[in-house]
């Protein structure tokens, strides 16, 4: 609370970039973890922005009407506000900056936020994801390396490392036997893969400092793979660029499609896309084991084993399935969440948005196979501002001694139980578990019209932008519709064999006036009173039987529907009996048919 120096602004305006005279007047709260806008309208509707999710703040020119302050956020939100008083503005300037940038651990809001549970459901909650149950499911251990469901015969593995320490004539005994002992665990294979997730340049540079990539001459039956992803500074660089074609004022088509092709970011997905490809045909047609590295380890490897795995392994396109891949190939090997994210206040060098591009590459494979997962978009779009957000314990630290040393399981919040729990909204409609998508690998296209922009995640900047439903929001509409109805149904069902058997329990009333009618019942626009029910004969065709009518369903405003005997009359049995009158006439006829209304008018 030491760094707001004012906590409480009125009158200001939040305004909308594409139409500026749209605005909404409110009061303004600066709290030690959210910045809170509260409209001044009778809603009284509330804007809660966390700290830790804004990722700058600029201050622009006074004009007359006020001074403009723009709130950009990790998670591509903006926020644009009009204080009334220059001194109000540079004061809530300075103390977002300094509240969007903590210095230590203990100022992130997972340290303070509590939501209320004791310490043995925290501790529960932690033990949500357990990787040796993962590590079981895959068979570990066994004789054989052995990683997803695809290599259902144990035969090939997919392993990650840090680049070896070869330089231009080095060697590195130990690495070899190391290489050499991965190939032996495979027997139905001779050869092994390394993949350099590196562009071949960039592995070359690398030589001069000592270190490099592996020489295949020295290592027995290894073939050596570059694919070409960019360093994480080409990664900022160009997610920054598709950043500010979202700042351009109504730009026309070409100049959108000029921005997105010149910041090179759908380029960079296809890459990684095309490692994990190449990762999983290796595994799954060729049953060949893959090293996997790039300069150390964290950051492309992370991302093409995760798509690799994707593609293998079904079980990681369900909604658990995907946060245990995230635990196990992020969390557990060692990204860093707290450098790359930059949850401190620290090097800007060391921010990029790997974790963004491996979400998005799920996003790219759901468009091309949207009934093989299991969640939706919003699932991916959750998980990214969680990310950033640090209001759980899950993404702080960058290695796992890090993360013991700052007790995160004792002091925070696991995620995890909090997006199982909330599972319903993440579901996708299209999913099916008997699915041709859901079954095997998947091979996905990698040519140029097969990249999409993704507008739910870098086209929520504005307010004043209809959000229009996907259509899997709208197949998520249907299908509650279509639950409801079904609870209806059943319900009704319910109802109605209730009533039969309280209508067979009665049968001894009415079964001697059924045996007095045996001669078929004319339909109801042949019969002139009710007693023309008990004079007419019945056809052996339609034996009887005491099913609710139709025009008896709905009973009157004034009635109890859980009444019984509001819905037929049991003792004179005249309701039940006028049910069948109008089917005895023609089986064929169409009950919904205009005729059919005409007789029951």
């Amino acid at each position: 609370m030491e760094h707001i120096r004012t906590p409480k602004v009125e009158n200001v305006r939040m305004t909308d970039r594409l139409t500026p005279r749209k605005s909404t007047v409110g009061t303004l709260y600066l709290s030690s973890t959210h910045t809170i806008f509260v409209e001044n309208s009778e809603a009284r509707k509330e804007i809660w922005v966390l700290h830790s999710l804004v990722y700058n703040v600029e201050r622009l020119p006074t004009n007359p009407s006020g001074s403009p302050l723009i709130i950009r956020c990790k998670n591509f939100l903006v926020y644009r506000l009009l204080i009334p008083q220059e001194k109000d503005c540079l004061d809530v300037l300075a103390s977002l900056t300094r509240l969007s940038r903590p210095e230590r651990y203990g100022e992130l809001f997972c340290f303070s936020f509590n939501p209320n549970l004791d310490k043995e459901l925290r501790e529960k909650a932690w033990g949500f994801i357990d990787l040796k149950a993962e590590f079981n499911r895959m068979g570990i251990p066994s004789n054989l390396w052995h990683v997803t469901a695809a290599n259902h015969e144990y035969r090939a593995s997919i392993c990650r490392s840090s680049q070896p320490l070869s330089g231009f004539s080095a060697r590195s005994s130990d690495d070899e036997q190391m290489l050499q002992a991965i190939m032996k665990s495979n027997p139905v294979s001779e050869l092994m893969y390394v993949v350099d997730t590196r562009p071949k340049l960039n592995a070359m540079a690398n030589r001069a400092a000592g270190k490099g990539y592996e020489i295949e001459d020295h290592y027995t039956n290894t073939k050596l793979q570059f694919i070409g992803i960019e360093n994480i500074h080409v990664m900022r660089n160009s997610q920054q660029k598709l950043i500010d074609v979202g700042e351009l004022v109504a730009p026309s088509m070409s100049d959108f499609l000029w921005g997105l092709e010149n910041s090179g970011w759908l380029k960079h997905i296809k890459a990684v896309l095309d490692a994990g490809i190449f990762i999983a045909k290796a595994v799954a047609e060729d049953g060949v084991s893959v090293l996997v590295h790039c300069s150390d380890g964290w950051d492309r490897t992370a991302q093409a084993c995760s798509v690799a795995s994707v593609l293998l392994d079904p079980y990681y396109r369900t909604i658990k399935g995907l946060m245990v891949l995230i635990e196990k190939d992020w969390v557990s090997f060692g990204h860093k969440f707290s450098h790359r994210y930059a949850h401190l206040d620290g090097d800007p060098k060391e921010v990029s948005p790997v974790m963004d591009q491996f979400l998005e590459c799920v996003w790219q494979l759901m468009q091309q196979f949207p009934c093989a997962f299991e969640f939706n978009e919003r699932f991916l779009i959750q998980l990214h501002t969680h990310i950033y957000s640090c209001q759980y314990g899950n993404f702080i630290g960058n290695c796992q001694k890090e993360r013991r040393d700052l007790r995160l399981q004792e002091r925070t919040h696991s995620l995890w139980p909090h997006l199982w729990e909330n599972r319903a909204e993440y579901t996708n409609p299209l999913y099916r578990t008997d699915h041709s998508q859901t079954q095997g690998v998947l091979k996905p296209l990698t040519t140029a019209y097969c990249f999409k922009f993704w507008k739910g995640m870098y086209g929520r900047a504005e307010k004043s932008v209809a959000s229009h439903q996907s259509p899997a929001d709208c197949l998520n509409v249907v299908r509650e519709e279509s639950q409801q109805l079904e609870e209806e149904l059943s319900t009704h069902q319910e109802r109605l064999a209730q009533l039969k058997e309280k209508k067979t329990s009665g049968g001894r009333k009415t079964n001697k006036l059924s045996e007095r009618v045996r001669h078929p019942i004319p339909t109801e626009s042949k019969l002139s009173s009710p007693l023309d029910y008990f004079t007419t004969t019945r056809s052996e065709k339609h034996t009887p039987s005491f099913t609710l009518p139709l025009e008896l369903a709905a009973p009157s405003k004034n009635s109890d529907p859980d009444d019984l005997s509001t819905c037929s009359d049991f003792e004179s049995g005249v309701a039940d009996l006028s049910s069948h009158s109008s089917s005895a006439g023609d089986d064929a006829k169409d009950p919904d048919s205009d005729e059919a209304v005409k007789t029951n008018a």
